[in-house]
């Protein structure tokens, strides 16, 4: 029991820059809290002891703010980030190394007992604020969930999900889900523009167009030229010239 509440301080102590010392995290941090209530009201619930493990639920609701169902399964070195409002359904899974912000829903979407209704977190999944996965579906290792983000679809693992409803944004060819600069890219509070598939849809076309115009400028050009030689008068709607603005669209994109 002791040995995982040190590896809980310490996952906390290695994923918040605000958390300073071990004492601290112990009193202080209400996702630790309800990591400990919920592991004994898990304990009644598996050993028939239903009601008292909701009571044990429902006052770790209380205390911390994270509601998180007894019949729930959750691993080890879990972090609820500040996590007032989540909710976490009775057949949800939490794999180990998961990161958990606030607001997350974990829930159902089907109303039959003993079917798998909640989704399956798999390893190092980041669930970040305001998001919400419904259904008994999987997600896989180490995917990411954006900010407010709705998703009713399986997510494969490494990839990053975003929007309402949710897009995939699939991991690069060859690339683990823990690789060097991924965390730096993903926002766990709001989608940044390489997390966001339809800015990056809007980039490749402003590029696309950007590129024509200049090879369609570059063929007017050369025709200007033979035009000369041969002293034949160009047509006067000749686009000569690059005028397609590429550069202030993607600045409207960064705004």
């Amino acid at each position: 029991m002791f040995s995982r509440l040190r590896s809980d301080i310490q996952c906390i102590l290695d994923r918040d820059p605000a958390a300073r010392t071990a004492w601290e995290v112990l009193t202080c941090y209400p996702g630790l809290h309800a990591l400990v209530l919920h592991r004994r009201a898990h304990w009644c619930w598996n050993h028939g002891f239903k009601w008292l493990g909701r009571f044990i639920s429902h006052v770790s609701r209380g205390l911390t703010g994270i509601e998180i169902h007894p019949g729930a399964k959750i691993g080890e070195r879990v972090f609820f980030d500040h996590a007032m409002g989540v909710v976490v359904g009775e057949t949800a899974e939490i794999g180990d190394g998961c990161t958990i912000y606030q607001g997350v829903t974990l829930g159902g979407t089907s109303l039959y007992k003993g079917a798998k209704r909640h989704p399956t977190l798999g390893r190092d999944v980041v669930v970040s604020a305001g998001a919400k996965v419904l259904g008994g579906f999987e997600v896989g290792d180490g995917a990411k969930i954006g900010s407010n983000a709705v998703v009713i679809k399986p997510v494969p693992a490494g990839a990053t999900a975003v929007g309402i409803p949710a897009r995939i944004i699939l991991s690069k060819a060859g690339e683990s889900a823990d690789v060097a600069g991924t965390e730096r890219k993903f926002s766990a509070y709001g989608i940044t523009q390489d997390d966001d598939p339809v800015s990056q849809a809007l980039r490749g076309l402003i590029d696309n167009a950007a590129g024509h115009e200049h090879q369609i400028a570059m063929i007017w050009q050369a025709l200007e030229q033979l035009c000369d030689q041969q002293q034949v008068p160009m047509p006067g709607d000749a686009a000569t010239r690059e005028t397609f603005q590429a550069a202030q669209l993607n600045q409207l994109l960064d705004k």
